[in-house]
């Protein structure tokens, strides 16, 4: 068992939890969070080890909630003068304020991951070899190659929160990635492709040589498929999305929008429509922390709540928020255990950790013989969204074209462009093959960033915009 953060203090645990309990008194809520963390992070590039890095991290975030007001200081100095500073600056927000605490969260005996810590095993001789081998590997595959970036990613937290009750959670939370990218070139013509894979265990599963090999056929393969690819169109088709990854732009367009902040303050597009048909009937979106070493799953949220399976859209209406402590208050709601923060140096906040569509009754077969002129988009890279209109843009980095219901020619610079909300409406077919992504999402809001997961079947989407270079 790791050493307890609150015997790393220069003061008693005792006298820690009365001080805790001082500074919230007379407020809404608060806690003490506790962090310590190891990350490493390894990376192949171009025929050599480009970057090693190993790092260790430790602090707490004191805060007090009044209202919609939050009182929060945080140091990476775990000492009695340090948390009387914090406390100082902390109650300032209680000026004038009379407040009833709210409940603590219910306990939870339930434990989602190991403790395994992944950052010291495979040794670092051990890890560095093998992202060697993968790069001999993929350049041995086919000799159009230029570059093979292969990296390992991984940490270990350990957490700790006090209420003011006195209340002592704690939950150790281990995280890998392993990623490989390939950029192939025939003449001037250059192109890439991508694969990861990861989750909170160790990384045990991901090195076995089947299973980093298949990583870097993907890669490989993607990277080939882009190196055909045509320019894609642009107008307005039926688009069909593969299972798993894709789910990001659910994620993206609708998830954001579900998160109990951005509807308490009203500037979601989702704001005041709860029980109202927001997407076409067979659509079920859920938010689920619950899911066994996935990569944004939690045994219990950055506010000591135990996570849930969320329903949010139900047949197409709207029935759920994410929620933390403080939103989930303010709105007359339950939280959901959906408050997260990146570190100790950060407020918790509403956001999403697996996130995906429930699967239909059709065979991804039949959806994609249903559509006579289409595109469909297997992998998506980067997207924007704005929040408050619902608007997205996504670009595809593998997609081919749908000609009489059969996929035919691989196109390239595609962009999916639309509305959160309208996209959802347009969903005329959902698949029967669920599937989470492999472990690869990281989710950025407000300057944070949290892993998460996204996942959906197949889905065909009527008559959507797609960018392009082709007219």
């Amino acid at each position: 068992m790791p050493i307890p953060l609150t015997q790393r203090f220069d003061i008693p645990e005792s006298r820690l939890k009365a001080l805790v309990a001082d500074t919230i008194s007379g407020a809404d809520d608060g806690e003490l969070f506790l962090e310590y963390s190891e990350s490493e992070a390894l990376m192949f590039d171009n025929g050599r080890l480009k970057t090693a890095n190993f790092n260790t991290e430790q602090g707490f975030g004191l805060r007090a909630v009044a209202g919609e007001a939050t009182g929060y200081a945080h140091s990476s100095e775990l000492s009695h003068a340090a948390l009387l500073r914090a406390a100082d600056a902390v109650s300032a927000v209680k000026g004038g304020y009379s407040g009833t605490l709210a409940e603590a969260p219910p306990r939870t005996n339930r434990h989602l991951y190991g403790e395994e810590n992944p950052t010291g095993s495979p040794s670092f001789e051990g890890k560095a070899k093998l992202l060697q081998e993968i790069d001999a590997w993929v350049r041995a595959e086919d000799p159009r190659v230029r570059q093979v970036t292969a990296s390992l990613v991984s940490s270990w937290q350990q957490v700790e929160i006090v209420r003011a009750d006195g209340q002592l959670v704690r939950d150790v939370r281990p995280l890998v990635r392993m990623n490989v990218s390939v950029v192939v070139g025939d003449g001037d013509r250059q192109e890439s492709g991508s694969y990861g894979m990861g989750g909170r265990k160790g990384f045990g599963e991901f090195l076995v040589e089947d299973s980093w090999k298949h990583a870097a056929k993907e890669a490989l393969r993607q990277a080939l498929v882009n190196l055909e690819a045509i320019p894609a169109p642009a107008g307005t088709f039926d688009i069909v999305l593969s299972s798993g990854w894709p789910g990001v732009m659910l994620h993206e367009a609708v998830g954001h929008g579900l998160e109990g902040d951005f509807n308490r303050k009203k500037t979601s597009a989702f704001a005041g429509l709860m029980g109202q048909q927001v997407a076409a009937k067979g659509v079920t979106v859920v938010d689920d922390g619950t899911i066994a070493e996935r990569r944004g799953s939690l045994t219990i949220d950055d506010e000591g709540t135990p996570t849930n399976r969320t329903v949010l859209i139900e047949d197409g209406k709207l029935v759920g928020y994410m929620q933390d402590r403080q939103n989930a208050r303010l709105m007359g709601m339950k939280a959901t255990g959906n408050g997260r923060r990146e570190s100790y140096a950060h407020q918790p906040m509403p956001r999403m950790t697996n996130t995906y569509m429930t699967a239909g009754e059709h065979t991804p077969e039949e959806i994609i013989a249903s559509v006579k002129n289409g595109v469909y988009a297997v992998s998506f890279g980067g997207g924007q969204v704005d929040i408050t209109s619902g608007k997205f843009v996504f670009g595809c980095t593998e997609a081919y074209m749908i000609e009489d219901g059969k996929v035919t020619r691989p196109i390239k610079g595609a962009m999916l462009i639309g509305n959160g909300p309208d996209a959802m409406h347009r969903v005329s077919m959902v698949g029967n093959d669920m599937k989470l992504d492999t472990g690869i999402g990281m989710c950025g809001k407000a300057g944070q960033g949290v892993p998460v997961g996204v996942g959906q079947p197949h889905l065909r989407m009527n008559q959507m915009t797609l960018g392009g270079t082709r007219v």
